[in-house]
């Protein structure tokens, strides 16, 4: 049986990232490394060198995805389209007088290391996994000291079988920080669940990259449409007095149309991009099951008040940008019909013009023509004249006689000729 060539590695796909076993207590930490190609590479030969400075097994080089224990963190390293991300996993309990986030999960990999990694840092958090009894639960819990209490935001997930706090704001060491209380659940459950969480931080900066390039785009958009607005109504004008009015105006259409669409080329894919990474985190953010508890915002309402007016911006700008480069199309049409039926009509004139003198040089060759048979009999009754009067003493027949007797028959005889040869030539041409 003929097997597919990419059979297996399409099967092995769903299971290409699987979900990393959590414990409780736990602490992670998660990084996201906006990259090229090029860094994305180097991303890859610098987790390399980590692994072989511990004489740890290699990744092929062709791995999107590699976890390794060292030590008593789990690194997970995970290679996407446009970005690189680390997580960072550990089970090692904190002290009594340890304040939590004071010693994370990246902590325990090398500083220099971490400080080495190739990107631009986009996303950074750190969850804290902890059994609940550690903490009661039938009251806000007392986070002041880690997270900020005014902009606290909870809920319970996992179909009750965890509660989630956050504050979604960058610490002073530039991470996003979460507190996980967790039941009794299954350490690959609560990996689901902490993964959720990170992949909804990491999908939520992502998408709005664009928020950026949608507010540039705004006072692009506006001077193009201003542009747009002047050139029809130089389109509406009629001002006979200036032909090449209806030129100028194409080129400045033309010149128009060339900037919106290298507009349209520059920002689509990351307008294409944001509606896929949102849409990535309305799903993690569904998954959660949230319920609200304490009074609290749930991720979803906090999201849904903060991050959709953004993307709904980012969307506007990519509608208005389509809808001003469809503008552009119907008017570019507009204008070249009205400068094909101008052009048209000068033909039309040109044609008149041409046919009025081939009219003229008809005439004139009539006229020329009726000049030839005149010439043509007056010569050849010169020479009958000649041929007579040479003969007279034999025919004995006046000369001049004989001359004015063949003028009409030699003008008969050249005329039809000259109809003879017309029609000739016109058989040639309808011929052809």
């Amino acid at each position: 049986m003929l097997e597919h060539p990419l059979r297996q590695q399409l099967h092995n796909e769903i299971h290409a990232r699987p979900f990393e076993r959590v414990g409780a207590p736990a602490q992670v930490s998660h990084l996201v490394m906006l990259v090229d190609p090029a860094e994305s590479q180097l991303a890859f030969e610098h987790l390399c060198e980590l692994l072989g400075n511990l004489h740890l097994p290699q990744p092929s080089p062709a791995s999107m995805f590699h976890t390794e224990q060292i030590g008593p963190v789990r690194l997970r390293w995970e290679r996407h389209g446009e970005f690189v991300s680390y997580t960072f996993i550990t089970h090692e309990q904190l002290g009594a007088e340890d304040p939590m986030f004071d010693r994370c999960a990246c902590d325990r990999i090398s500083a220099e290391w971490r400080a080495r990694i190739p990107g631009q840092r986009l996303c950074a958090n750190h969850v804290a996994v902890m059994p609940e009894g550690e903490i009661a639960c039938d009251a806000v819990p007392d986070f002041s000291a880690v997270l900020d209490i005014d902009a606290l935001v909870g809920s319970d997930v996992a179909d009750g079988n965890a509660q989630v706090f956050t504050d979604l704001r960058m610490a002073p060491d530039g991470f996003t920080r979460f507190i996980v209380l967790s039941k009794s659940m299954s350490e690959r459950r609560r990996g689901r669940l902490v993964q959720r969480l990170l992949e909804i931080e990491t999908y939520r900066m992502l998408s709005l990259l664009t928020l950026p390039v949608a507010r540039q785009l705004t006072p692009q958009l506006n001077q193009y449409e201003q542009d747009l607005v002047s050139i029809m109504d130089a389109i509406g004008r009629n001002d006979d007095a200036d032909p090449q009015r209806d030129h100028r105006t194409l080129d400045r259409l033309t010149q128009l149309a060339s900037s919106v669409e290298g507009l349209y080329a520059a920002s689509h894919g990351r307008f294409t991009a944001a509606n896929a990474y949102y849409d990535l985190v309305n799903r993690r953010v569904g998954e959660l099951h949230e319920k609200q508890i304490f009074g609290l915002q749930t991720i979803g309402q906090f999201l849904e008040r903060r991050l959709a007016p953004a993307m709904q911006t980012c969307a506007w700008a990519a509608r208005r940008q389509q809808a001003l480069s469809e503008r552009v199309s119907r008017c570019s049409n507009l204008l070249r019909t009205r400068v094909e039926v101008a052009m048209q009509q000068q033909n039309r004139g040109l044609l008149a013009s041409m046919n009025r003198r081939q009219y003229l040089q008809l005439r004139l060759q009539q006229t020329v023509e009726g000049l030839s048979v005149a010439a043509i009999t007056y010569y050849m009754a010169s020479l009958v004249g000649h041929l007579f009067e040479a003969a007279e003493p034999w025919l004995h027949i006046k000369p001049k006689l004989a001359e004015g007797v063949s003028i009409p028959v030699i003008a008969l005889l050249v005329w039809l000729g000259l109809q003879r040869m017309h029609h000739r030539l016109e058989r040639a041409g309808e011929g052809r």
